[in-house]
């Protein structure tokens, strides 16, 4: 605010406003507010710098509880001291308004984006804070209160609110800076760890674990398993020399330490691990992912290579579902995952999981074309193959709309571009049923494609194009002399009818103004295109219907009802209006 007003013209606050609004020009500023904190001297500006430290290099916002809990732990006590928390007015206050409480987040944050990057620009302003985070993480983990909770259940954010941000993210901190001090205390709390609170607490907040019935039963989440979770070489290396160091041992979810190694990323952990004689290398977790499976499914190529390079790994070695390592690359779409998997001769690329799902069809599915290449290279590959609903990779692109991965598909003379999948859905049937325009272009310029032919409803590609609304596909499809426009489906709707029952005027227009079309035909429920429309009070259509000669606004279906009296049930005050507008129209018609 100074800023602006010291400017000396309307013009000029304006264009100071919006240079502060785009953070220009803050630097100033900024580094004047730096010195009024300074200038607080003592524990204020400590408590400034540690406020603003938390705030920069956290993990993840900081609730207010959080913060303040972890800025009154005072590294290397054994004690955590309650006076010692500081009220969130003192941050505020001694941090000069560069904070701010986020109320409906309840989270502390920068007041705006551009302070992080002018305080991280100063390399000075922060001594190593990585580390400074990582030993008050542990500080506090390590502590009489935290070590007497129970490793059987977790205690209440309100007691505990920094319990949770110490126990998952301390070894990401020390894992970018890791101090002697930290060193220490890590191998202090490690030693001990499948008893400790902190470890049921990082596995709740792990994707895919925090569900588990039992995640507090034994065995118990090791300190090697923590070590190697967090990727932390240092800490590894020390555990692994430990007398009693299960190499093999599997967590209460089944994982060794290197499952989590190589989920993570963590190469050197990974090396580590497997300089050891009696590891094995491909033991499976709860749901019968080894450590390669992992490792494919995050895309951690390092991993991949350093797991195949042995030869007791089986590259092929499916989950509970199925599904292997390649699978599980090709769904996610890891090109250079799926190169180093296919390198390797014993590995099977056409083997499916318990849904008959091929590497090639869970790639299709998603639209990694990049892998669909690398699968359609191989002579070992069928590209027709089926999965549990009978649908080809070539009909799972066309779901999608996936032009990319069709084309490749079409690309192949062994596809067929007009196989049927369990409910006689062919893939063009499939693309006009969700409107993608591009994959209908490609399937109509094959001659080996039935644009015309119907489902196990007898609905054809027009008609679930017109009953969705699909405008540039209906198009597409009236282009063409091979398909019939009034083709009735098991319910005897024809095309119009379906556009006219769901109130698409744009598409009703393009039916209607086909000469061939038939705008009057009953279906099952001798329901015409105008009764369909007149009871869902769509308007637009109800006008369009009624401009056609071959169109009789007084015939009766199942109920002898006409369409004047369908709408007069519903009341639809509009439609009513536009058939009583109509002289032939006979206002006391009764139903029977």
């Amino acid at each position: 605010m100074e800023a602006i007003l010291q400017e000396t013209s309307i013009s000029r606050r304006r264009k100071r406003l919006k240079s502060v609004k785009d953070g220009a020009g803050l630097g100033d500023a900024y580094g004047a507010t730096l010195e009024r904190i300074r200038a607080q001297g003592g524990e204020k500006t400590k408590l400034a710098i540690a406020t603003l430290t938390w705030i920069c290099h956290s993990e993840r916002p900081l609730q207010v509880d959080e913060l303040c809990h972890a800025l009154a732990v005072e590294i290397g006590t054994v004690d955590l001291d309650p006076e010692n928390i500081p009220p969130i007015a003192t941050l505020l206050s001694c941090c000069q308004g560069l904070i701010i409480v986020d109320k409906e987040a309840s989270t502390v944050r920068l007041i705006h984006f551009t302070v992080r990057e002018y305080l991280c620009s100063h390399p000075d302003l922060f001594f190593k804070p990585h580390s400074a985070i990582a030993e008050a993480c542990l500080t506090y983990l390590n502590s009489q209160q935290v070590k007497s909770l129970s490793s059987h259940s977790l205690p209440d954010h309100q007691s505990m609110p920094f319990l949770g941000y110490s126990s998952r993210y301390w070894g990401t901190h020390a894992n970018k800076e890791l101090s002697e001090h930290a060193r220490t205390l890590a191998l202090g709390l490690l030693s001990h760890y499948e008893d400790h609170v902190s470890a049921v607490s990082l596995l709740k907040q792990v994707p895919d674990t925090q569900n588990i019935v039992d995640i507090c039963s034994s065995p118990r989440f090791s300190g090697l398993h923590c070590a190697s979770f967090f990727g932390i070489d240092e800490l590894v290396a020390a555990l692994m020399d430990g007398r009693c160091c299960e190499i093999n041992r599997q967590d209460c979810v089944d994982c060794t330490p290197l499952s989590w190694a190589a989920r993570n990323g963590h190469e050197g952990v990974v090396k580590l691990l497997l300089g050891r004689k009696d590891l094995d290398p491909d033991r499976p977790d709860r749901r019968d992912n080894t450590p390669l499976s992992w490792a494919a499914y995050n895309r951690h190529e390092g991993v991949v290579e350093l797991l195949l390079g042995r030869e007791d790994v089986d590259p092929n070695c499916p989950d509970k579902y199925g599904r292997t390592p390649l699978g599980w690359a090709a769904v996610r779409g890891h090109i250079r995952v799926v190169e180093l998997l296919l390198e390797r001769e014993i590995v099977d690329p056409d083997r499916s999981d318990e849904d008959n799902r091929t590497p090639l069809r869970s790639a299709a599915v998603k639209g990694h074309e990049g892998v669909v290449k690398l699968l359609l290279e191989r002579e070992d590959v069928d590209p027709n193959r089926p999965d549990e609903k009978d649908r080809t990779p070539l009909g799972c692109a066309a779901v999608e709309g996936h032009e990319g991965v069709v084309k490749l598909l079409l690309g192949r003379k062994d596809v067929d571009p007009d196989r049927p999948d369990n409910r006689d859905s062919t893939p063009l049937l499939w693309a006009a049923h969700n409107g993608h325009e591009g994959v209908v272009k490609l399937l109509l310029g094959r001659k080996d494609v039935d644009p015309d032919r119907p489902d196990n409803r007898d609905s054809t590609p027009l008609s679930w194009a017109a009953n969705n609304g699909h405008e540039e596909v209906v198009k597409l499809l009236l282009e063409r002399e091979d398909v019939d426009p009034n083709r009735q489906d098991e319910d005897n709707r024809t095309p119009l009818g379906c556009a006219a029952v769901e109130g698409h005027e744009g598409t009703v227009k393009l039916l209607l103004g086909r000469k061939d079309i038939d705008p009057d035909r009953l279906d099952r429920n001798d329901r015409t295109p105008l009764r369909s429309a007149a009871v869902k009070g769509h308007e637009g259509v109800v006008k369009l219907l009624l401009e056609r000669e071959d169109v009789d606004p007084n015939r009766r279906d199942e109920k002898d009802r006409t369409p004047l009296g369908c709408a007069a049930v519903e009341g639809h005050e509009g439609v009513v209006k536009l058939l009583l507008d109509r002289k032939d129209v006979d206002p006391n018609c009764p139903d029977k």
